[in-house]
């Protein structure tokens, strides 16, 4: 297990003369969880982004730490996993393909084909690992996702809308990873539904400003 922190001060975002949100502020350790709340349009998926690294704040800071060394912004990536419905695969490669070849990206470290079969296996997907994407429902598409976050085992898990397209084995399995993540770093879970917002021990409520 990771050591590791999450911490948020005084987080702005602007889009032009928009306020999104501002004042937000959160000092997490892991292990441990957080979910954004608010309603459709409060930036729920704009402050993963921001936390992320995708996006920068408009004022205000985003830390996170791993080992107690502070990771720059442009390097968060390599230890975090994030899961959403808007993130792309690449529909012409393999599940075992997918996962195999944006780990590589991430970190310059090709997983072994046996570690991405069981994790694949594990996501409910072990006779479809070598079928084309493109092929996929949206729910198995999100699983191959899930996959994709997973196999570097991240200190921060962020999860936008996580059970988004998945059937009742397919939020089973979210159940568990979100149980397992909470035990081994930080789970930042960005949703307005109110079940999955209760299996975060915090909460980042953007409709209170």
């Amino acid at each position: 297990m990771s050591s590791v922190r999450l911490a948020l001060v005084d987080v702005h975002k602007r889009f032009n003369r928009r306020m999104i949100f501002q004042k937000i502020g959160v000092d997490i350790a892991g292990p441990g969880s957080v979910a954004i709340v608010g309603r459709n349009g409060s930036g729920k998926s704009t402050l993963a982004k921001i936390i992320a690294g995708v996006l920068a704040p408009t004022s205000g800071s985003v830390r996170l730490e791993v080992e107690g060394r502070e990771v720059p912004r442009e390097e968060r990536y390599r230890y975090l996993g994030f899961v959403s419905p808007y993130l792309m695969l690449y529909d012409e490669f393999t599940a075992a393909e997918n996962v195999s070849m944006l780990e590589a990206m991430r970190t310059g470290v090709t997983p072994s084909a046996s570690a991405v079969a069981e994790l694949l296996d594990s996501m409910g997907l072990s006779g479809r690992r070598n079928d084309r994407v493109g092929t996929f429902s949206s729910g198995m598409k999100q699983r191959v996702k899930y996959a994709v976050a997973l196999v570097h085992r991240p200190p921060l898990l962020i999860l936008d809308e996580p059970t988004a397209n998945l059937d009742l084995d397919g939020v089973a399995i979210v159940k568990e990873v979100v149980r397992a993540q909470k035990t081994s770093g930080i789970l930042l879970l960005a949703t307005n539904d109110q079940e999955e917002a209760d299996w975060c021990g915090a909460r980042i409520d953007l409709g209170k400003g």
